[in-house]
């Protein structure tokens, strides 16, 4: 299976590129400079050097591949419109593939779109994927974007599928591993009480459920992807706190103040979701790792390690 990724050396992006080349798919990746492209091309990946809000660096190599899956987003100011610009430019190109071909799967070219578990809002009860919307103001612009996504795949022609990570963890980026360096450095700041539950998955499991819903030639809709865990925030800072070399100090941030910091980005780190993933599972996904506090020896060790290499 030929696969065009975006975001390939982004987080979930580089899990994601991993997981194809240990399934044995051909990916092309897009890429914003050329040391970024060295380093993927010495893998066996065909590098596209472009940008995401430039969609003529790269339309024509998406249409050349069985599927897309689109994890990048560019942080800043543009970050929701660069993203609809390549969303409109994208599903046309997935939408081209399938004039005389289909999938490498045999099924329909496929396009797979992150999105995330914020959109949800908050979420006491367990919530799947048929869930309400209600999005923190961070994350306000997603919805629209999932609609489009799934609206392009109405006709059966193309397979458009959106996945809503929960907070991912493991190796030495992300949300978690921000906690395990504040923990290092002394003092934790957690956003309102701590009580709140994070919906959280491994970022190597993560990314096995995106090759196996890019494979999988019926796989379409709304996909939730955690551990279902349903741990506490102070849960897992305390198991962080129990397994550094001097235990840190650590503070609770309340909300107001955190807010004009972070801004909307607090509101997100503050919200309290039990999140389920039934249609995930019904492929057979089954995630490896089913807590971050029971596993946090292994991901400081993870950590550490990707550190070094870094």
């Amino acid at each position: 299976m030929k696969v065009f990724l975006t975001g390939g050396t982004g987080y979930i992006g580089s899990a994601v590129l991993d997981a194809l080349l240990r399934a044995g798919h051909q990916v092309t990746a897009l890429v914003r400079d050329t040391e970024r492209a060295e380093r993927l091309a010495r893998r066996g990946v065909q590098p596209v050097l472009g940008e995401l809000a430039k969609p003529a660096s790269y339309m024509a190599h998406a249409e050349t591949c069985d599927g897309t899956i689109h994890t990048a987003l560019e942080h800043s100011r543009r970050g929701d419109a660069t993203d609809r610009e390549a969303l409109e430019a994208l599903l046309p190109a997935v939408r081209r593939r399938t004039i005389g071909r289909s999938g490498g799967n045999g099924g329909a070219p496929f396009f797979i779109y992150t999105s995330g578990v914020w959109v949800i809002g908050r979420a006491t009860r367990p919530a799947a994927e048929d869930v309400e919307l209600d999005p923190v103001p961070h994350v306000a612009w997603r919805p629209e974007h999932e609609r489009m996504v799934l609206e392009a795949g109405a006709d059966g022609a193309v397979r458009t599928i959106v996945v809503r990570p929960g907070i991912v963890y493991g190796r030495s980026r992300g949300i978690i591993a921000d906690l395990v360096k504040e923990a290092g450095n002394g003092l934790v700041r957690v956003i309102g009480t701590g009580k709140q539950h994070w919906p959280c998955v491994y970022d190597r499991d993560l990314a096995d459920l995106y090759v196996r819903l890019a494979s999988h030639k019926d796989a379409s809709g709304v996909y939730h992807a955690n551990d279902e865990a349903d741990e506490r925030v102070e849960e897992i800072v305390d198991a962080i706190a129990e397994h550094v070399r001097t235990r840190p100090d650590v503070r609770r941030v309340p909300i107001e103040e955190a807010r004009l910091k972070l801004g909307p980005y607090a509101d997100a780190l503050a919200l309290d979701q039990r999140i389920r993933s039934p249609r995930a599972r019904a492929l057979g996904w089954v995630p490896s790792l089913r807590s971050v506090a029971g596993n946090v020896a292994r991901l400081l060790e993870e950590f550490r390690t990707a550190r070094e290499a870094a």
